[in-house]
């Protein structure tokens, strides 16, 4: 049995997670700094450093005491190292140092969509565990920061694993979702917002164009049109729209996003030649992408897998489950002198 600390600080979460030989979720802590960001319509980096600094030791203790072990009882410690807001980063990867160094305990470093990827495998000690794809698979990782698709080719938390098949040209599709919920003046986080008030809606009602490609990469997304289009009606009209006519244009903003994730997703998993397919990332628990997914994978003879909404958005568990691939071999475990030089990278391609 090996038992991995998780630290995830790469945004506007602080969280930290215990889990055992890389799927079994002994704790998993998050606090959220929503409520510090709302009132700018966005996340602000300098406050996600401070307010990380402020709760990444509490949280961790928190994680641990839920876990029911000291930090001595562990045999490794994995931290997000990026990609992500470098402030952010530094105040986890820091932090994760010290601890490790402290306890002499190896450090592994976590590529934090390679953390995502890793979230359908996870399940709580009560809970039974679900199917979970087998590799190599297609995944469709969607979030406010990242739109891709890859081939997963084996576990683990670092880079060389995946092939990416696509990606997004401009805005990731949860930054798409959060644009338009601004300019509606609904608040933020915009894509859960933008669900719910669109239930009732007729997606139907708005015609958006789809984005196509004729170059080497006809698989990527782009959202900054659409979000453009949802623009240029909201300054046609008198006022923003309010009531059904809300509904009717977030129906339709949402109907065109999703399919543009579903019909990319579909034509690379044709490509790859995969049964498989997962959704990764906190655009995941949109319940209309879930569907639509399910729904045309199905006609194509390929099974969807998704986390659990609580494993989809982030969290410090699937850090933990993603390094678990990257134990050292050698035991007993203890610290390295290289785990000192770890450093954050904020743009970290995987």
């Amino acid at each position: 049995m090996a038992l991995l600390l998780g630290i995830e600080t790469s945004c506007d979460e602080t969280a930290a997670a215990v889990v055992e030989d890389g799927r079994i979720v002994r704790s998993s802590i998050i606090s959220t700094q929503i409520e510090i960001h709302r009132r700018f319509g966005g996340v602000v980096p300098e406050l996600a450093s401070r307010n990380h600094i402020l709760d990444v030791v509490p949280v961790v203790q928190e994680a641990l005491l839920a876990a029911g072990i000291g930090a001595h009882e562990l045999d490794a410690v994995a931290v997000t190292s990026g990609p992500g807001l470098v402030g952010a980063l530094l105040v986890g990867v820091q932090f994760a140092k010290a601890l490790a160094y402290g306890h002499d305990k190896p450090l592994l470093p976590v590529h934090h969509l390679a953390g995502h990827l890793h979230a359908v495998f996870l399940h709580r000690p009560d809970e039974r565990p679900s199917a979970a794809p087998e590799f190599p698979h297609l995944a469709l990782c969607v979030s406010g920061g990242h739109s891709a698709v890859y081939r997963v080719d084996r576990p683990g938390g670092g880079t060389g694993r995946v092939a990416l098949l696509a990606q997004t040209r401009d805005d990731a599709a949860g930054e798409a979702f959060d644009k338009v919920a601004r300019m509606l003046g609904l608040g933020y986080p915009g894509g859960p917002i933008v669900e719910r008030l669109a239930v009732g809606g007729d997606p139907k009602a708005h015609r958006f164009t789809q984005p196509r490609f004729k170059d080497d990469s006809p698989l990527d997304f782009s959202f900054s049109g659409l979000k453009t289009a949802v623009l240029a009606i909201i300054q046609r009209s008198a006022a923003l729209p309010e009531g059904q006519a809300l509904a009717d244009l977030l129906a339709s903003f949402q109907a065109a996003a999703v399919e543009q994730l579903v019909d990319r997703t579909r034509s690379a998993a044709r490509a790859a030649g995969v049964t498989h397919v997962q959704v990764a990332g906190g655009v995941a628990c949109n319940t209309a992408l879930r569907e639509r997914l399910r729904q045309v994978l199905a006609d194509e003879g390929l099974t969807l897998f998704v986390a659990a909404p609580r494993d989809c958005t982030d969290n410090a568990a699937m850090i933990a489950g993603a390094a678990f691939a990257d134990l050292p071999s050698e035991r007993p475990l203890r610290s390295r002198p290289s785990d000192r030089l770890l450093e954050v990278r904020p743009s970290w391609p995987l």
